[in-house]
């Protein structure tokens, strides 16, 4: 196994790879995400021209197998920065983890914690972040495409620091399998000071009725 690390346009080679394992992964619930690599393509794009965008690609061979990444927030679609404009966060101090996708037969083997490590590295780095944050679509608890056996990352996220913030929520849109045409899902962020060591104190959650907070992050924007 082999991690590499790319940013921007160096990451133009791999994109149509990139394609194909976001549409397999986003496929299982719960973003049940009926791609097409024309899509992802052009969505794979946006991050390319962002010269700060963070590639975490690990291969098995030539094969990418699993794929992490991040931009600055001010790079990012406006779904997901008009969330924290409203509660008064800056953009340019949040560093946005885009999406962490891996084949299930490489679960397990502790590529979800290097692929947080990795860009919450990357973001202290750059020096100018007080936040790492990412986006997880909500489904209910009753969706009746849930697994018997699904597990939400939550315990997951909270052990590498992250805290869910139900009040920073934007809805984006996409078609599930089975849907006739794209329709919006709840999405909800989680937060975690960006700062090795560094306690920020988060600003107060307005209420807000928790739905289920679930895997992976954003497909698209």
């Amino acid at each position: 196994m082999q991690i590499k690390i790319v940013h921007g346009e160096a990451v133009t080679p791999h994109i149509a790879d990139l394609a194909r394992l976001r549409i397999e992964v986003f496929r299982a619930f719960p973003y049940l995400y009926e791609g097409s690599e024309d899509y992802e393509a052009s969505y794979l794009a946006t991050y390319a021209r962002s010269p700060e965008s963070l590639f975490v690609l690990a291969f098995d061979g030539a094969r990418i197998v699993g794929a992490s990444t991040g931009v600055p927030m001010t790079d990012a679609a406006e779904e997901f920065r008009a969330p924290f404009v409203a509660a008064g966060i800056d953009p340019a101090k949040v560093f946005y983890f885009g999406e962490s996708v891996l084949l299930s037969s490489y679960r397990g083997r502790g590529l979800g914690v290097r692929f947080f490590e990795e860009r919450e590295a990357y973001a202290r780095r750059l020096g100018r972040f007080d936040w790492c944050a990412f986006c997880a679509v909500e489904r209910p608890k009753d969706h009746p495409l849930r697994p018997a056996d699904y597990v939400p990352l939550d315990a997951f996220w909270g052990r590498r620091g992250y805290v869910h913030r139900a009040d920073l929520a934007t809805t984006l849109a996409w078609q599930d399998i089975g849907e006739a045409e794209e329709s919006g899902k709840p999405m909800s962020f989680w937060l975690k000071a960006a700062g090795q060591g560094t306690l920020i104190r988060l600003p107060a959650p307005s209420p807000r009725k928790r739905g289920e907070g679930t895997c992976g992050h954003a497909p698209h924007p």
